[in-house]
């Protein structure tokens, strides 16, 4: 593994501090690598969450110009860091290409050392992949 490579496990991470984290590193120049994205949780109640979700989706215009709001978490996650870099500028949309998100961990990732960017959970919450099979 490089220097300039992160490579994080989203597994029970909270998903806005896990998007913040990679929108910085992936500013500083480093490539991000994001494994077990359909596992990464989004705190708050249940119902509040997937009305935002579905109300996200719902305003999105055509299918030709959008705006368009994935349904797959490693997408769903990839948006949620896209929101926090500037992706309309050269440096922002830099940032975004270096970035990759999976929802599984691949072969080539196995005996590498991740970053966990962990906390307890004690509030409600759910996984990405719930919400996707959801919205």
């Amino acid at each position: 593994m490089s220097p300039d490579k992160i490579i994080i496990d989203a597994k029970d991470t909270v998903l806005g501090r896990l998007a913040s984290y990679a929108a910085k590193q992936s500013l500083l120049g480093k490539n991000v690598v994001i494994l077990n994205c359909d596992q990464a949780v989004i705190t708050g109640n249940r119902s509040v969450v997937l009305t935002k979700y579905k109300q996200a989706r719902a305003r999105g215009g055509s299918t030709l110009k959008g705006p368009h709001f994935p349904k797959e978490p490693f997408r769903l996650l990839k948006r949620t860091i896209r929101g926090m870099l500037s992706h309309r500028q050269i440096r922002g949309t830099l940032a975004l290409k270096r970035i990759i998100c999976y929802n599984q961990s691949p072969p080539e990732y196995k005996d590498a050392s991740l970053v966990s960017i962990k906390r307890d959970l004690k509030t409600k919450s759910m996984t990405l992949k719930e919400l996707s099979s959801l919205i």
